[in-house]
């Protein structure tokens, strides 16, 4: 795993743990809180391992992906909540 590659996983565990406290706060549907908190999981789990095992490079890409799709789930699911609180 490259700098850069850790440095991005760094901002989207920590995104993702923000956002699984802020969802869980928000009684944000079921599916939506566990989807996060199996990434925020995963991310820990990645993070004690060293950087170019197996187990990284294999589950980092999609972890990644799958990350930042619950990340934008939740953002998309905030904005629809928070617009309706206006209305």
């Amino acid at each position: 795993m490259t700098t850069d590659v850790s440095l991005e996983l760094g901002h989207v565990r920590r995104e993702i743990r923000t956002a699984l406290e802020l969802a869980v706060v928000a009684l944000a549907p079921f599916d939506l809180i566990e989807r996060l908190a199996a990434a925020a999981g995963l991310l820990e789990a990645l993070v004690e391992l060293p950087p170019r095992s197996p187990p990284v490079l294999a589950l980092v890409p999609k972890l990644t992906e799958r990350a930042k799709a619950a990340l934008a789930d939740w953002q998309s699911w905030q904005s629809e909540r928070l617009t309706k609180g206006k209305a």
